[in-house]
């Protein structure tokens, strides 16, 4: 089936916190508003808080991300959450040529710091970072796809292929404070846990690759309807291949489905983990202890039933 240009989405996002007792104050920081770049742009988007705060900051954080500022001063005993967005996503790489690009050692050497050289931006994404560190381990793994001089594109692709063969995929088997060289030696885990650990991978070898947070455009069994609600959110990454044209050379890339992202992906944000661009936290007074249910739906617009209440 021929994928096409271009998409309309529907998401919608619903967070719930019940707490056990009564919060005081409370600051949060939301990274719910998808991105807007060549590959994507947001034709609607709402954002409802309940109980409302005083005053909603939206604005751009230094990689281009949407975030959130609010914060609520009287006592409440639950939030909620909803964001509503209509999107329509382009295919990020249509005429992808993999074995185009630097080979991978000459794009790792454009990284490394030398007096007088000029900056590479997607350097700050070489590194490591909370949730991703750099192990000996990864960088072995990663080099047998990684041959000498092998486009960065190309390898990547078949490290993805890897991790998806090689990897089970079990909900509830990590959670985000499950270490990622733990997943990476048990082989299971969620989309997180794949993408850190490709982005670890690719770390090692002094690559740049970055965390994107977003949503992926569920389809339903054969004859069956689609469940409000029942989707989530999802992860995958980015790495960054000197000579690839589109989107200034960050090719995308989803390990735990095994694929380049078109048109059913919708990006939120990109950070350096997960950690960057949570889609919700927060800091509290009070509240005690406390339930937490998150109910993401992605529809194509056309399909947007009345209950979702998304705007027109």
């Amino acid at each position: 089936m021929n994928t096409p240009a271009s998409r309309p989405l529907a998401v919608v996002h619903e967070t719930r916190y019940h707490y056990d007792a009564p919060v005081e104050l409370a600051h949060h920081l939301s990274y719910l508003r998808p991105r807007e770049d060549p590959s994507q742009t947001v034709e609607i988007h709402t954002l409802d808080i309940q109980p409302p705060p005083g005053r909603v900051q939206q604005d751009l954080d230094d990689q281009g991300n949407w975030r959130g500022i609010f914060a609520l001063s009287a006592p409440h005993e639950e939030l909620v959450v909803r964001a509503c967005s209509r999107v329509i996503v382009r295919a990020r790489h249509p005429d992808l040529d993999p074995t185009a690009g630097l080979p991978w050692e000459a794009a790792a050497a454009r990284l490394r710091y030398r007096v007088g050289a000029p900056y590479a931006s997607e350097a700050e994404f070489a590194f490591p970072s909370p949730y991703v560190p750099l192990h000996g381990r990864l960088r072995d793994y990663a080099l047998e796809s990684f041959t000498p001089g092998r486009p960065v594109a190309e390898a990547a692709i078949d490290l993805m292929h890897r991790i998806y063969a090689r990897f089970t995929y079990a909900p509830a088997s990590t959670q985000i404070t499950t270490p990622m060289l733990e997943a990476f030696e048990e082989k299971r885990g969620v989309c997180q846990d794949y993408a850190h650990v490709m982005l670890g991978c690719l770390r090692a070898l002094g690559l740049s690759a970055r965390y994107v947070s977003g949503y992926l455009l569920s389809k339903p069994p054969p004859g069956k309807a689609r469940l409000i609600g029942a989707d989530a959110s999802h992860a995958w990454l980015a790495v960054h291949c000197p000579g690839i044209e589109a989107n200034a050379g960050w090719l995308d890339l989803d390990p735990t489905n095994d694929l380049i992202p078109a048109v059913d992906h919708v990006t939120l944000a990109y950070g350096r983990d997960y950690g960057d661009v949570t889609p919700l936290r927060g800091v509290i007074r009070g509240g005690g202890g406390h339930e937490l249910s998150v109910h993401v739906t992605v529809m194509p617009w056309d399909e947007a039933p009345a209950q979702l209440g998304l705007p027109l």
